[in-house]
């Protein structure tokens, strides 16, 4: 069987990552193309990668016969319009989390791929990070009982220049990884309503031009279930992912900060080495959520994390940024299970 050509939208830092996980870690897989609009990008990651094919415009690449499937990971708010464009040329898509920025959008490209009658993935990796997916497996099985208390955590271990980052950020691009963890971890149940409170606490000069770094947020569920979502952008001593349920029976845990288990002990005390890259700490779960991907565009298969799923955490989200500028409690809008 011929190698399934993925043609890739973006060539910054997620974009060259995933890049190289097509060209070099993923078998039956191959880097067809790069398209990206800043001039120079694509053609010096296309140099480096043994790319064959390069574009400044995503839309061209899209009408390349020689690519199967594509993958974005361009900016956010441009993800639902190129979702679109390349349903319109029979493409499978895996598309980097958010899907889109607002429902409409979303609705939009579920509906595109969904004529197009080709596989739509979205990039929610802690689905493929094997503690995440064991935990829900054990969930659904009812081993811990009904879930009560729940939380998820994203904390980033440097904030750098907030310049460049978006209005809502915490929420469309950090915080969405959590809503739709939770969604995940409790299978089964709609949320129902979210309070949120947001503050700029890492770089409190950058406020008044819209940066939220640091947010908690409530989340009540229709089985009862309580969720605790929580993001800060700068966490000092690296990366730091994990999710808890505890329920009637039990409770569960996942994720972690370290790089291995290994702990260190010495006359200063135990410790251990830490991650300080997302692509570090769920480096396999980034190659396998691209691998089953490929698989999927191969055999015509239903993706594990869908464009419904990227809807879900999207409802979540949108109540969270109202809920912030109203300050109260606010229900989660619309049938968040879609169509």
């Amino acid at each position: 069987m011929s190698n399934v050509k993925i043609g890739l939208v973006g060539a910054g830092r997620m974009g060259s990552f995933h890049a190289e996980t097509v060209a070099y870690k993923i078998p039956g897989a191959e880097l067809a193309a790069i398209a990206d609009p800043v001039p120079g990008a694509a053609n010096k990651l296309a140099e480096r990668l043994g790319c064959p094919k390069v574009y400044t415009n995503p839309e061209e690449m899209f009408a390349d016969p020689d690519v199967d499937a594509v993958l974005i990971a361009a900016p956010a708010r441009s993800h639902a319009k190129l979702v679109v464009a390349a349903a319109k040329e029979g493409k499978g898509v895996f598309c980097e989390k958010p899907m889109a920025v607002t429902l409409e959008e979303a609705d939009e490209a579920i509906q595109a791929m969904r004529q197009a009658g080709v596989p739509l993935q979205v990039g929610f990796n802690r689905r493929f990070a094997a503690g995440f997916k064991e935990a829900h497996d054990d969930i659904k099985k009812g081993k811990i009982g009904t879930p009560q208390l729940m939380r998820s955590l994203t904390r980033d271990p440097g904030l750098g220049d907030p310049t460049p980052i978006p209005e809502w950020t915490i929420f469309l691009e950090t915080l969405i990884h959590d809503f739709d963890t939770l969604l995940y971890l409790n299978p089964g149940a709609e949320p129902t309503d979210v309070y949120a409170v947001a503050d700029a606490l890492v770089r409190p000069d950058f406020k008044d031009k819209g940066l939220l770094d640091t947010a908690v947020v409530n989340i009540r569920f229709d089985n009862g279930a309580i969720a605790t979502a929580e993001a800060n952008f700068q966490a000092v001593y690296g990366y730091d992912v994990r999710g808890e349920v505890f329920g009637s029976a039990g409770m569960i845990t996942a994720g972690d900060v370290r790089q291995t288990s290994m702990v260190r002990y010495t006359a200063d005390g135990a410790n251990s080495d830490t991650c300080r890259k997302d692509t570090e700490l769920l480096h396999d779960a980034y190659v396998a959520e691209v691998t089953s991907f490929v698989e999927c565009v191969r055999t015509g298969g239903t993706p594990y994390t869908t464009g419904e799923d990227a809807h879900r955490a999207l409802a979540i989200a949108l109540a969270c940024i109202e809920s912030v500028k109203k300050n109260a409690p606010v229900q989660v809008k619309g049938n968040t299970q879609l169509i």
